[in-house]
């Protein structure tokens, strides 16, 4: 009885060795891991569908939509949308005044600005009045959109063309740095 046992122990062991040996024998070291896997260009968050609102005393005030977001947290905080971007205005009673779309835009968050690009339009859907051009930036702080590219403002009185533009986030009103163009004028 005493034999049989010892055997199991003896077996038991050797088993108990082994199995030890491999548990303390996978240890990952992190600085190695990260000098394989770690690449510092790549984002540090990446979401799909993003859709960000700011309010003011709960009623919205701009909602942003982007396909694809990647954040970035150096050398500054920058949050890059791209595959399409939608931002939407609101007036005080909460409707929809004006949207700007453009195929990609950066958030600088702690600066309150959004760079945009690519085919950007901003659309006045009560005057319905459309501005094109490649670039635009829209601080946050003061409501004010603006650049110094080549700008296309159709609406229902006609077309105007110009080098530059400064506008409030609604589109309400506007203006040129150099324009040129056909439109109506009431007097």
């Amino acid at each position: 009885m005493l034999r049989k046992y010892a055997n199991k122990i003896l077996i038991g062991i050797p088993a108990s060795l082994v199995l030890a040996g491999f548990l303390f024998s996978c240890v990952n070291d992190l600085d190695q891991i990260r000098k394989v896997t770690y690449d510092p260009k790549a984002p540090d968050e990446v979401t799909t569908d993003l859709e960000v609102f700011y309010t003011d005393s709960g009623a919205p005030k701009v909602r942003i939509y982007a396909k694809l977001a990647e954040t970035y947290s150096s050398p500054e905080m920058v949050t890059k949308l791209k595959d399409g971007i939608k931002v939407y205005f609101y007036d005080e009673e909460g409707k929809v005044i004006s949207t700007l779309t453009a195929l990609y835009g950066e958030v600088r968050t702690s600066k309150g600005e959004m760079f945009v690009r690519d085919s950007v339009q901003l659309y006045n859907h009560l005057k319905k009045q459309r501005m094109e051009t490649e670039e635009l930036n829209w601080n946050q702080n003061d409501s004010l959109i603006y650049t110094d590219k080549n700008v296309v403002v159709r609406s229902p009185d006609g077309v105007v063309y110009g080098h530059g533009i400064r506008t409030k986030q609604d589109f309400s009103n506007y203006t040129f740095y150099r324009p040129t163009g056909k439109f109506k004028s009431n007097k």
